[in-house]
């Protein structure tokens, strides 16, 4: 592969995902992460990419989502594994509603290219899926907040009422003994509806939610069919979510791939 093509690719990579780390690209382009640093250098420079710690953000047309865009690297490897987890639990043909936070974020990367009706209030996630061939695409309507791209308030929460899934994905900002919390009153109701939409809720957290509140209660525990978590969940809190009756989920950490060496076509 010549360089310019090699770069497109490595675009076209980013552009899709929102965000991709080093390993990631290395991985799927056959190279070294030496020679994709280089690359998103040359991307950088020509405005089309942000380096951040450990990979890339798409710095093309998609909308500029400052919050979103810093918690996106955070916690990449337990996300990314409890993202796979996740991603396990959806079957084809399934009608799914996904929120905007940035471990949601990642279970629909993985299901970009399945066969699924998608509803969600996300806009970084409803580009994911706004060419995908397999995909229903439906957009929850209403304010959207700018520092995430996510639709909140009344018409947001009218539109969830009188929809139906069989799945339902959300983010937390934190989990105690009293249940699940976000940081923002308006996200609280509209998740709350997103919870009554659907059949099944499966809650993607990392371990370090663990023991933290935010400003505002979701739900309960027991109030959710599933919490994916990572496999640094301390022994008791598995014992206090078990006893409480939630379903766990634990995702065992992704191995890393073997490094490549680099390419000689520069």
């Amino acid at each position: 592969m010549i360089v310019e093509q090699r770069r497109n690719r490595l675009l076209e990579l980013i552009r899709v995902r929102g965000f991709a780390t080093l390993p990631d690209l290395a991985e799927e382009l056959a190279v070294s992460e030496s020679t994709i640093r280089r690359d998103l250098e040359f991307l950088e420079e020509a405005g089309s990419a942000k380096r951040t710690h450990g990979g890339a953000f798409y710095a093309g047309a998609s909308p500029k989502l400052p919050h979103f865009d810093e918690r996106q690297p955070a916690q990449w490897d337990k996300k990314k594994a409890i993202a796979r987890r996740a991603a396990e639990l959806i079957q084809s043909g399934d009608t799914i509603l996904l929120d905007g936070g940035t471990t949601t974020y990642e279970v629909a990367r993985l299901l970009v290219g399945r066969a699924l009706q998608v509803v969600t209030n996300s806009l970084p996630v409803a580009n994911l899926f706004a060419s995908a061939a397999n995909a229903d695409l439906v957009f929850v309507g209403g304010y959207i907040y700018p520092r995430t791209g996510v639709a909140l308030g009344p018409y947001a929460n009218r539109m969830l009422a009188e929809i139906n899934v069989r799945r339902t994905v959300l983010s937390v900002g934190g989990i105690n003994e009293r249940g699940f919390f976000n940081n923002n009153l308006l996200l609280v109701e509209t998740e709350r509806a997103m919870i009554k939409a659907a059949d099944e809720v499966i809650v993607v957290a990392d371990s370090t939610k663990l023991g933290c509140q935010s400003l505002a209660w979701l739900c309960g525990l027991d109030e959710i069919d599933y919490l994916v978590v990572d496999h640094e969940l301390p022994a008791e809190w598995r014992k206090k979510l078990t006893a409480a009756g939630t379903k766990l989920l634990v995702a065992e950490p992704i191995a890393e791939p073997a490094s490549k060496h680099d390419e000689t076509s520069e």
